[in-house]
């Protein structure tokens, strides 16, 4: 798809006026095996893209449930390397984007340029890695745009406005936007200040403002889009598909939709 496209693909939806739901999935909790089958599923669910996690051993960004789901995709094998083998061979059949989620670790022992190269290879469309500050995101970026891939900020709900100004004018496909201090997991809700935060961010961005961390019900996911463009939903998800409730995770894709939307997918 390439970065001019993945900006294109997601513009589209937002002037059509629908929310964005990303759901994320930890490549490899509960085998690799499973993994093109459950991409193809939230495809089929109504997502509009799909992060997949990188399992790591030290996921400073994450909270409880994907902690424990990137030690069973560990203990499975699972790997950068492995992930990216898995996908290739359904590239040409996915139509939604593919956005990893790693850390810096993880790519610098794969090699930076060799890792670019080879996500463009097998289809994979964003990189989002958390632990990157603004300040050194040149280590990646280069070798990101040398191969046609979104380089997904994330903006935090602490930062400053004019901080928020730059990342939001840096950004490319979407912008996440944190929506919690802390790190990922469900919440009972969301801080007062999000609604604001979500709406300075729009005005600042050029791209979609997707919400991410803590959202874990589609009451939550449609308030959060009124104020950006839509979501971001892991810990849940992750925590569905373990429980083996595939249909409790595409209830929640669909009721996190505008019903005119849902009617569409």
């Amino acid at each position: 798809m390439g970065k001019a496209k993945i900006d294109h693909y997601f513009q589209e939806i937002q002037q059509r006026n629908e929310n964005l739901f990303v759901p994320y999935i930890v490549a490899g909790d509960g085998g690799l095996e499973t993994l093109n089958d459950r991409i193809q599923f939230l495809e089929e669910s109504g997502a509009a893209a799909i992060e997949l996690g990188i399992p790591f051993s030290d996921p400073v960004a994450d909270g409880p449930t994907i902690q424990e789901a990137s030690i069973r995709a560990l203990e499975h094998g699972t790997n950068l390397r492995k992930v990216l083998d898995t996908i290739a061979p359904k590239k040409d059949m996915r139509q939604v984007p593919i956005i990893l989620m790693t850390y810096i670790n993880p790519i610098f022992a794969y090699g930076v340029e060799q890792f670019a190269a080879d996500c463009k290879q097998v289809g994979v469309d964003g990189i989002i890695v958390p632990d990157i500050p603004m300040e050194e995101e040149e280590l990646i970026a280069p070798s990101l745009a040398a191969n046609d891939i979104a380089y997904i900020r994330l903006a935090a709900l602490t930062s400053t406005e004019d901080r928020l100004k730059k990342i939001a004018a840096q950004s490319e496909g979407f912008l996440y936007a944190v929506s919690v201090t802390g790190t990922t997991g469900e919440r009972a809700n969301h801080d007062a200040r999000v609604s604001d935060y979500l709406q300075t961010l729009k005005e600042y961005s050029n791209v979609p403002v997707l919400a991410g961390f803590g959202v874990s019900n589609a009451t939550q996911a449609r308030e959060l889009s009124s104020h950006g463009d839509g979501v971001i939903v892991g810990s849940k998800i992750v925590q569905l598909f373990h429980e083996e409730k595939a249909t409790e995770v595409r209830t929640l894709i669909q009721e996190s939709l505008p019903k005119k939307q849902r009617l569409t997918n």
